[in-house]
């Protein structure tokens, strides 16, 4: 693919390449592929895959896991492949698909996704790769019912949004069979409202609501946190689990 610019994630253990213009990656598929619980030997499905960033940071930090990751723009699905390739993570395919329309005949333990939120109204972004990776918040729901429907008995459904469109995400993933909700909001500094949340819901889980402590992103320095440097730069983890007594 012309036109892409090359780059390291998580403090240069994966090698990255991405469009130079269009949507471009960031933090949040890093945070993203951080909280989805997956093991080795597990399949996992992302739609809307982009370029691979968070499939290349869940693979990185869990060797051993298969799936697939959902593109249905051509040139990035291409480009995912070459970037997981490069990578060495030879279990996971890209398809070029529409997730609504996926039929692959599998379950999957996880599934994930940054999905497009923005509505039609407004001024639209100026590249045209940025209407299409942003734009299609209509879809929102079908795009979580698609995800929830693929997902095995307890397997769990992430998604990475804004506080704005959490109500039609946590309805859809009722729709489609998931409970057990937990919200894990992404401060960006101590005291100050969430932007940004991660929802997780689990393929027929009963458990109560829940509402996490989340991650506090920067210092009021604006440098990254070290729990967020831990990470974004280090691979760590996020826990979204609920335990309950």
């Amino acid at each position: 693919m012309s036109g892409t610019s090359a780059g390291r994630l998580l403090d240069g253990r994966v090698r990255y390449r991405q469009p130079q213009q269009g949507f471009r990656s960031g933090i949040e598929p890093v945070l993203l592929a951080a909280s989805v619980p997956a093991q080795a030997g597990e399949l996992v499905l992302e739609a809307g895959t982009g370029a691979g960033a968070a499939l290349l940071c869940l693979a990185a930090r869990v060797p051993g896991i298969g799936g697939a990751g959902v593109e249905r723009d051509p040139a990035l699905a291409k480009l995912a492949r070459e970037n997981l390739a490069a990578n060495g993570f030879s279990g996971i395919a890209i398809l070029e698909e529409d997730i609504e329309e996926l039929e692959c005949g599998k379950e999957f333990a996880h599934a994930f996704a940054n999905p497009p939120w923005h509505d039609a109204a407004g001024t639209p972004p100026a590249h045209p790769a940025r209407v299409s990776a942003k734009r299609g918040g209509e879809r929102l729901g079908a795009w979580t019912e698609a995800l929830a429907r693929r997902i095995a008995p307890r397997g769990t459904l992430t998604l990475i949004l804004p506080t704005a469109r959490l109500v039609d995400a946590l309805a859809a993933a009722a729709v489609g069979g998931c409970g057990s909700l937990a919200l894990f909001p992404l401060w960006p500094r101590l005291g100050h409202p969430a932007k940004l949340v991660l929802v997780r819901a689990i393929r027929g889980g009963r458990a109560p609501f829940a509402l996490l402590p989340g991650l506090v992103l920067h210092q009021p320095n604006g440098r990254f946190t070290a729990e967020a440097e831990a990470v974004l730069r280090g691979g760590a983890a996020l826990d979204l689990s609920c335990r309950f007594p």
